[in-house]
């Protein structure tokens, strides 16, 4: 069981740190998308091929609004927020339980 919980603990830790760095891939595509980038540029390509997916389905349920203020990176964000808050203290608790003789 030992062998079990200490890769659920490394698990939440990878999780952790790929979410974190998610959001800020997710920051960095949407300062690029206020300064208009090169579109051929390989870092703005990037950017975009790894958030698009997820951006694109939150916009087919919440539209650009306005004078094109787009919300689906700020929603992404708070949904991958509310996914460390609950998904990482989750594992570790796991971890406990299973780590405990």
């Amino acid at each position: 069981m030992f062998v079990i919980g200490n890769f659920l603990g490394a698990l939440a830790d990878v999780l952790a740190w790929v979410l974190s760095a998610y959001i800020w891939v997710i920051i960095g595509r949407a300062i690029i998308s206020w300064v208009n980038a090169d579109p051929y540029n390989p870092i703005v390509r990037f950017l975009y091929e790894i958030t698009e997916p997820a951006l694109s389905r939150i916009r087919r349920v919440v539209p650009i609004i306005g004078g094109g203020l787009d919300l689906s990176p700020m929603l992404l964000i708070m949904a991958i927020w509310l996914l460390q808050l609950f998904l990482i203290p989750t594992l570790h608790d796991l971890v406990r339980i299973l780590n405990t003789p």
